[in-house]
Order: structure tokens, then sequence, then C-alpha cells
């Protein structure tokens, strides 16, 4: 699956743009992450991508044709999309909630095939213990595991996630990311994911999608490449030094740079309303 996005904006009603002229492809294997500060459109991008939002100018285009085009159920089948929280309080067995993935390819009921799916996808998680739980009952973070576990179920060939590991503690947030990366690095599916963890993203990321004030893309390439001093300087208001370990970079942050100086990094962006 090729996904193409072309000059592409996105404003909600009579409010300022989010997203300006964003020019981006999707079109190889692996994990990419979306990464920068907050308010710059990640969430809003992702959402132009799955049709939850249409942009207001230019297209988004998956294997050529628009994806207006796509009926949701179809779109369903080969795109899956995780929330940045699971804050579904049904009373329904963790088994069920993740079967729910597999609606779009599923008849009236579900299969031997669609229960095998789920089971593996469980397994693959860690989560079996929790199969006969209802959803209402669990943690924070034991929400998030079903909600990945659900767009799983999907088979999707893009799976898309809002900040998968916002509610998991240290070492889970590992796991689970390197649980992403190796099913991208399996063939099964490109997986694209926001992430607040800049260290996170460059250990594991293929590719890096970095946003900036006000909701352009400042950069896109490896890791090695785009995590700079000079980009978290500019994008995100920090001094930091950048060493490198296991052959990627790590950030070690030090001191927050003042608002004048951060007005006059971006005094030459011209989407930036000076008098703000």
């Amino acid at each position: 699956m090729e996904i193409d996005i072309k000059d592409m904006g996105f404003q909600y009603n009579e409010e300022a743009p989010v997203l300006h002229h964003i020019d981006l492809d999707l079109n190889e294997k692996g994990l990419i992450c979306i990464i920068g500060p907050n308010g710059v459109g990640k969430s809003t991008l992702i959402k132009c991508i799955n049709k939850l939002h249409k942009p207001t100018s230019g297209t988004v285009l998956i294997d050529g044709k628009s994806v207006n085009d796509y009926k949701l159920k179809d779109l369903a089948k080969v795109m899956g999309y995780v929330p940045a929280s699971a804050n579904d309080t049904f009373s329904m067995t963790v088994l069920d909630t993740i079967l729910m993935g597999r609606h779009p390819h599923s008849k009236v009921k579900a299969t031997r095939e669609d229960l095998h799916i789920v089971y593996e996808v469980m397994k693959e998680l860690n989560i079996m213990h929790l199969a006969m739980r209802n959803f209402d009952e669990l943690s924070a973070g034991q929400h998030q595991k079903v909600a990945i576990a659900r767009g799983l179920a999907q088979e999707p060939e893009l799976l898309i996630l809002d900040e998968p590991t916002s509610n998991l503690d240290i070492r889970h947030q590992i796991k689970v990311t390197e649980l992403l990366y190796n099913l991208a690095h399996e063939g099964k599916m490109t997986v694209l994911m926001i992430s607040h963890d800049l260290n996170v993203a460059a250990r594991y990321a293929d590719k890096i999608i970095v946003m900036s004030t006000p909701g352009v893309i400042y950069d896109v390439g490896h890791p090695n490449d785009v995590i700079t001093e000079e980009m978290i300087r500019y994008v995100y208001g920090m001094n930091c030094e950048v060493v490198y370990s296991h052959d990627r970079p790590h950030i070690i942050l030090d001191t927050a740079i003042s608002d004048e100086e951060m007005i006059k990094l971006h005094k030459d962006e011209k989407y930036v309303d000076k008098d703000a």
C-alpha cells in the first residue's frame, strides 16, 4: 500500500489552519514515528490520513486513489487506528473487545479464523490472562494494550497509533515499541505512531517525521539525520546534547530557551502570527 500526501492543509471551521502544505509519502515498510511539541497537528495529520478528518486542501492518496473515495469499512481492512487513550467504559470482555477489530473482515459472526487471530494477538501482547476480564475493570495501561491488540487484530497494512505508550510504565513502553518494531520488520505492516518520547523514537524508528509550529513538517529522515541539537532547539525550544548509544542518537536535555529566543528562531516562518 502506497500513501502519498500532496500539499495538504486542514483547519477547523473558521479557526486558523492547523496543517500547512503537508507533502509526505509513506511507501515503505517499517516503524515510522511522528514527533513534535504539543499543538503542531500530529493527531490531526493522522486523522486526515485515516479519513476521520477531511483535508481542507490538497489530497491524501492511497494506492493512487483519494482516501475520500474509500468506504470506511474498506479502509478499515487495510488501515488500523489506535487512538491516544482508550476511554471506552462499556462492559465487555477483553476477548470480545479485541474481536471487534475483526469486524471489517467478518460476516455475521466471528469465525474460527477470527478467534485464532485474536488469540495470537493476545499472546503477542501478553494479555491472555485478561481475556475474560471486563474492559471497564482494567487499568489505564491495560486499556491501552487492549486497544493496540484490537488494532492488530484488523491485520492492517498500515497501523496508525496516537501515542500508544502514553499510559505505560518504562518497561512496557519499551516492550510495546519493540513489538511494533518487530511487526513492521517481519513485513506484516507499516507502523505509523506518534511519540513524545524522543529517545524511544530515536532508538527504534526507521524514519522520523518532525513536525513544528505551526503545523508544518520540519524534517523527515532516519533518526541519525534528523535528531540533532539544532532541531531540538528550534522545534522544542530546548538546549540539549545529542550523544550516540547503539549507533542511534540519544538526547540529554539541558535548559529551556526563553520565549523571546523562540520568537527570534521562528521569526522567518511565514505562517506564524508575529503578534501572538
